[in-house]
């Protein structure tokens, strides 16, 4: 059975016996003193690492929401920028949903005065990008520190664990294996949705297993709208193409991914309140008619 579809586990705190419990010893005052220190000292550090999140998230939001003037992506005929001069930048095309994943992540962490970014025209690319900046030639990628990094998932990672701002991923490690399980089953995702959408059948049954599988997801944790809960890399990883697969699917396939989905739902509803997110959206019907002509589709 796939682990994603785990219900959640009955409580641990089932009795043993049906029998009488034993009557156990009434603790002396001086032990009743030591208990409430120790648990009012626990307190107090749960409640000043939760205050540490909220300022930080709070400071992150403040610098997301300013809204940011974006330059114009550079084509074969931009001379580049100056290369390895200490400036961080992040490398992404703006229709990109694997680029849009690392633009989301910085902006959430509120680090649009760090990271500078650098768009690309994917159409016209500029030959000095892959022989001096990326030999990939892909986005995104991140030049830091004298070295540049790709690969979407990596980068979202690798800003998360060396920059400043709120995390994005939870201390609980319960929520952090479910999440590396769900990171790992976004390219089958992805991969799934799109051959239905190329398809000229109806909506695969595979692709509507993959959406009731994130349906499934979405309701593991009841503390917030989001796969864990609250917002993480992982609504990270899978929003763009979520945001993507409900335009193309209504417009291509006539097909409603939220109906009979309230967790995909409120996920759309709740991801589209995140400045972080919304300021890196693009245009639908150009998102729609630009997949369309890559994908081959009348």
């Amino acid at each position: 059975m796939n682990s994603l579809a785990f219900p959640r586990c009955p409580s641990a705190l089932t009795l043993a016996s049906t029998s009488a419990p034993a009557t156990l010893p009434v603790p002396s005052a001086r032990i009743k003193i030591r208990r409430s220190r120790r648990a009012g000292a626990v307190h107090h550090i749960v409640a000043a690492q939760r205050s540490s999140r909220i300022v930080a998230m709070a400071a992150a939001a403040a610098a997301s929401s300013a809204k940011e003037v974006l330059p114009s992506p550079l084509t074969s005929a931009s001379e580049p920028p100056p290369l390895f001069d200490g400036t961080t930048r992040l490398y992404v095309a703006y229709h990109c949903p694997y680029a849009q994943r690392a633009w989301i992540a910085r902006n959430y962490k509120g680090l649009q005065d760090k990271i500078k970014i650098v768009a690309i025209d994917l159409a016209d690319r500029p030959a000095w990008y892959k022989e001096k900046v990326y030999p990939e030639n892909k986005v995104p990628s991140l030049e830091h520190n004298n070295q540049v990094k790709g690969e979407s998932l990596d980068l979202v990672k690798y800003i998360d664990s060396n920059f400043e701002g709120p995390s994005l991923l939870p201390d609980d490690s319960e929520k952090k294996q479910f999440a590396e399980e769900l990171l790992a089953y976004t390219d089958e995702f992805n991969k799934t949705l799109y051959s239905s959408i190329v398809s000229k059948e109806d909506v695969s049954k595979e692709a509507v297993a993959a959406l009731d599988k994130i349906e499934a997801a979405l309701g593991k944790f009841d503390d917030g709208p989001f796969f864990l809960g609250q917002f993480s890399l992982v609504d990270i990883a899978y929003v763009p193409f979520i945001e993507r697969f409900q335009i193309f699917f209504s417009n291509i396939k006539n097909y409603v991914i939220t109906k009979g989905r309230p967790n995909l739902q409120k996920f759309i509803e709740e991801v589209n309140k995140i400045d972080a997110y919304t300021q890196t959206k693009q245009d639908p019907q150009f998102l729609l008619e630009h997949t369309k002509k890559r994908l081959g589709i009348a």
